[in-house]
């Protein structure tokens, strides 16, 4: 990866990071050397017979996508978390890469920051730190203050990173052909459309600060839950400068006492839960890096800080009418009442089989809030287990009965709440599941949800979508 960025294009100037064609070049051959060789050999394997190949060729999968970091990391970190996605073997492997490339020197540093804020940007800060705080896979993490002493979060987006999204986002689609020839269980169009569109939003940092000022509103009036707040005028579209939460890791928090786990988890099933059934958004991401602990204003209190928001979805109010009516379909064992919320989300073809087996993987995800007592989420399951059996069952099914065409918003409401529950597993959380829902569904009106969630994005300066 470069060190040398070249800086958001000026009034009248061009984009000189936009996509280069030199640097989406480079990407394929970085990648696609390793990756089409195991694509290839799986095509193949696959041609004759070879069906006991799958683990092999995950492994190879994971081996070739190791020595690489950006966004290629991340995609195959979020297909892992996504169960209709890829069969169990492969989610098993992948899941196991980590994202985080080296963070990049001082001197990538300052050329970042003088492209993104001027040639006088040390002079906007109070202080600012050369180490990174931490190293993603699209950007690194500085702390500062400002001149105020303000303890702040900067935010830097590598170099070149449209490009080798882009290149990225190429060879994931050569991986998704060759796998629906393989294994036609699930079309994955829409899901590979899904991811393209929000990784390519999780570059627009002007995007990210339109989403922390949406999540500010939602939870303006909840002490449980901490939003950074945007510095404007120190933040582009490749640079975001925001307040530093101070917090301790949720993994910390495994050894207290049950009561302190379960408002922690507690907080957690509020800030998920909460903006959807009122607003019609996700935070997408459920890496346990986006979230830190922190005690609460009152004794024995404890709230969380919300870290990241580049993977937000938005959702339209039919889609969230669809959730809420497929729990009652379940709630009542009520066969008809399923199948219209699936068709209303677009699924088609639906035969009595095919709502079966979706009704297998509806009945895991809403398993916790359709028991009415203080439980786990899962008993006796692991966090990194959480879901893999019920996916490889119901794409087990699917080879049989597919493929089905999930429709794409699945991808991310999957993705997160299977997310969720391995947080709660972490926890070791014992709540009433189904009590904390019914009160985020009290009253739903998708009519409602419709006019609130337009004037939210509105306010926040969120784009509707097209």
């Amino acid at each position: 990866m470069s060190d040398d960025p070249s800086g958001p294009a000026r009034p009248g100037e061009r984009d000189r990071e936009a996509n280069r064609l030199g640097r989406r070049f480079q990407r394929y051959v970085q990648v696609g050397a390793g990756v089409g060789g195991v694509a290839a050999r799986a095509a193949g394997a696959r041609l004759f017979g070879l069906d006991k190949a799958d683990e092999r060729t995950a492994r190879e999968l994971k081996a070739a996508l190791g020595g690489l970091k950006g966004p290629i990391m991340k995609v195959a970190q979020m297909i892992a978390t996504i169960p209709e996605a890829v069969p169990a073997e492969f989610a098993a492997e992948l899941s196991t890469l980590q994202s985080a490339a080296p963070p990049m020197g001082w001197p990538f540093v300052k050329r970042r920051m003088r492209a993104e804020l001027g040639a006088g940007w040390e002079g906007l800060f109070g202080s600012f730190e050369r180490e990174a705080a931490a190293a993603a896979s699209l950007g690194q993490v500085h702390r500062a203050t400002s001149r105020e002493g303000q303890k702040l979060a900067v935010k830097l987006q590598y170099p070149d990173m449209q490009s080798a999204v882009d290149a990225d986002l190429k060879q994931l689609g050569l991986i998704f052909s060759i796998h629906r020839r393989m294994d036609r269980a699930v079309d994955t169009r829409e899901i590979y459309r899904e991811i393209g569109e929000r990784l390519r939003e999780e570059l627009d940092y002007l995007r990210e600060a339109a989403h922390m000022r949406l999540y500010t509103d939602i939870f303006s009036g909840d002490p449980r839950i901490s939003v950074p707040q945007v510095t404007e005028d120190l933040t582009t579209q490749r640079l975001l400068t925001m307040s530093w939460l101070d917090g301790d890791p949720l993994l910390s928090f495994r050894e207290h006492p049950l009561e302190a786990r379960n408002r922690i988890a507690e907080a957690m099933f509020a800030a998920w839960w909460m903006p959807f059934s009122r607003y019609g958004v996700i935070h997408g991401d459920p890496h346990l890096g986006n979230y830190s602990v922190r005690k609460g204003d009152a004794e024995d209190t404890w709230g969380i800080n919300l870290l990241d928001y580049g993977c937000i979805r938005v959702f339209p109010s039919a889609f969230v009418a669809g959730v809420v009516e497929l729990y009652r379909a379940l709630e009542t064992d009520d066969r008809d009442r399923a199948a219209a919320a699936y068709e209303n989300w677009g699924f088609r073809n639906l035969s009595v089989e095919l709502i079966e087996v979706l009704n297998v993987w509806a009945r895991f995800i809403y398993a916790p809030m359709l028991d009415n007592r203080v439980r786990s989420v899962a008993d006796g399951i692991s966090p990194g287990e959480y879901g893999r059996k019920e996916a490889f069952g119901v794409h087990k099914r699917l080879r049989e009965l597919g493929p089905v065409t999930p429709p794409r918003e699945f991808v991310f409401m999957d993705r997160a709440a299977i997310g969720l529950g391995s947080v709660f597993l972490h926890l070791g959380a014992e709540l009433n599941f189904h009590a904390l829902f019914n009160e985020t569904i009290e009253a739903f009106d998708a009519t409602e949800l419709d006019k609130r969630q337009k004037a939210a994005l509105k306010k926040a300066g969120v784009p509707l979508a097209a």
